[in-house]
């Protein structure tokens, strides 16, 4: 059964830093490409950053480029999602996927397995 488990949200003042964690489990993660997404309050879903099945190759949201870094350890079964210089509209509940390209835009895969998420919160 696939799961995914993130870990490490939490609350800081703008500016702060968080590390966020998924764990994965069910599927052999240096066969996927990862992706890491957020919802806001009151808003959609929405794509954040991907870290390619090799490690080497990323994108993120124009909203977070320079200040988030994706990165995984197959290792370990494990993404994770390095937030500095955090704002207010980082605010959210933070997921990860697979994922896959279409376009210019990157997709979850396996929307049946959604985890729980990490509820980041920063404060102005």
């Amino acid at each position: 059964q696939v799961q995914m488990v993130e870990s490490g949200g939490g609350s800081v003042q703008a500016g702060g830093s968080l590390i966020l964690s998924c764990t994965t489990d069910g599927f052999s993660l240096s066969d996927y490409d990862m992706g890491w997404f957020r919802q806001g309050p009151g808003k959609a879903r929405e794509f954040v950053a991907t870290t390619g099945w090799n490690g080497p190759t990323m994108w993120y949201a124009d909203s977070v480029k320079g200040r988030f870094t994706v990165a995984r350890d197959n290792s370990v079964n494990t993404v994770f999602l390095q937030m500095n210089s955090l704002k207010p509209e980082d605010t959210g509940v933070y997921y990860c996927n697979t994922v896959m390209r279409e376009g210019t835009d990157w997709l979850p895969q396996r929307l049946d397995a959604w985890g729980l998420g990490a509820q980041v919160t920063v404060s102005s």
